[in-house]
């Protein structure tokens, strides 16, 4: 299905939520009004867009509004039948975005978000990939800080081991080197409906544990198991390590796109991520600390009082979020450690430039918008990963626009 005709080229929804208002803004500074982009922001409440709109600094000329209903199917065709890409913010996307993702694939409209719900993602991969193929839809999922920096990181780690030495990496594992700024109210509100979910359906909790849970049908086994739950060692950095909390998002979607290129790393291809805590004694003692701390956090999201306390004491609400100094002040520091065949190591370097769960995220989501509205991109339709869809495009688009850098050590 040709889409190139339409009145946009990229919609926003949920543009008046923290985290859309937060691209909204990107956008209008990169991508004003009447020049390379043609886009608009979408809701269904027209006062909450037209503050928005009002509120947001600066004289660029303003996108148009688009008002759309997500329980009204009528009004989710009008909208993904206008636009070339649909970026949407709304989570927890188990709740609130499978009918726009059907919307998107019945009418050949691209789709990206910043999903990092398995057990979902799944679902849509069943429902849909077929008629996805069908129309044309290109459905990027994951695309803010789960899962972009691993995926993308492995994807050019693995292009540097091929120019370099003629070889993929076998092996690739990334460490946490420090994070200022955490993750987003809606990634909290989203893992703890798939604790719930999974609590009230044993399908989605095996789905929850399998490492190669979105990987394609007869694609699902490997030499990887069960994600990090306690203290670890990494023998080559000589660290110790804690669990990473996005681990259980971030591995799965890495597996997906091997999946997805053939297995080109081979079928042997192995990929970890954790958290570093430190060296010696003091390390140790540190990842204990915070693999204990981590457990507490599950057990406590798993039972329904405590988290019900958690959704409305302790953590950030979906729509809340960090100050513009808190976001422009964060950042990220990831290190990604390939082996070669040879057992000799690559080490590559990914860094953000403001806090992960916003200020990284909200530019990531909407170069991939970007990326996909206006490159030339190798793929057909169908449901794919960032680095399958978008690939080398979307790499030139984070290290020139969105403040990341992948640098080989």
């Amino acid at each position: 299905m040709d889409n190139e005709g339409r009145q946009f080229d990229v919609v926003v929804w949920g543009a008046s939520g923290f985290t859309g208002r937060l691209v909204v803004e990107y956008l209008l500074e990169r991508y004003p009004q009447g020049e390379r982009l043609r886009w608009a922001i979408a809701g269904r409440d027209q006062g909450k867009l037209e503050r928005l709109l009002v509120s947001v600094p600066g004289d660029r000329p303003r996108p148009s509004i688009i008002l759309a209903d997500s329980r009204d199917r009528e009004s989710l065709d009008m909208l993904t039948g206008s636009t070339r890409v649909l970026l949407t913010t709304v989570g927890p996307y188990a709740k609130y975005g499978s009918e726009l993702v059907e919307s998107c694939v019945k009418n050949g409209t691209h789709y990206c978000d910043l999903c990092g719900e398995v057990q979902w993602m799944r679902q849509m991969i069943d429902r849909h990939q077929d008629a996805a193929v069908r129309s044309g839809a290109k459905i990027v999922m994951s695309c803010g800080f789960d899962s972009i920096p691993s995926d993308m990181g492995v994807w050019y780690l693995q292009q540097l081991a091929w120019e370099k030495h003629g070889a993929a990496c076998v092996e690739v594992t990334l460490l946490v080197r420090a994070i200022k700024g955490g993750a987003s109210g809606g990634t909290y509100a989203s893992m703890l409906n798939a604790i719930k979910q999974a609590r009230n359906d044993k399908n989605v909790a095996r789905i929850l544990v399998d490492p190669y849970a979105l990987n394609p049908d007869g694609q699902r086994t490997g030499p990887d198991r069960k994600d990090q739950r306690g203290s670890g060692y990494n023998a080559d950095m000589d660290v110790w390590t804690a669990p990473f909390v996005m681990a259980g998002v971030n591995t799965r979607v890495v597996r997906r796109s091997h999946a997805l290129s053939n297995f080109q790393y081979g079928k042997n291809f192995r990929y970890h991520e954790a958290t570093i805590a430190g060296p010696g004694l003091g390390g140790r003692l540190k990842s204990m600390l915070m693999s204990f701390g981590l457990t507490v956090f599950m057990i406590a999201s798993a039972i329904p009082f405590t988290r019900t306390m958690l959704l409305q004491k302790m953590l950030p609400k979906p729509g809340d979020g960090p100050s513009r100094h808190e976001r422009e002040n964060g950042y990220f520091n990831l290190l990604l450690i390939g082996k070669l065949p040879n057992g000799e190591l690559m080490r590559v370097r990914a860094k953000g430039d403001r806090d992960p769960g916003y200020g990284s995220t909200s530019k990531m989501l909407a170069e991939s918008a970007a990326c996909l509205a206006l490159d030339d991109l190798e793929v057909s339709g169908g449901l794919w990963t960032p680095s399958t869809a978008l690939g080398a495009a979307l790499m030139r688009r984070l290290t020139q626009n969105a403040g990341l850098t992948f640098d080989l050590e």
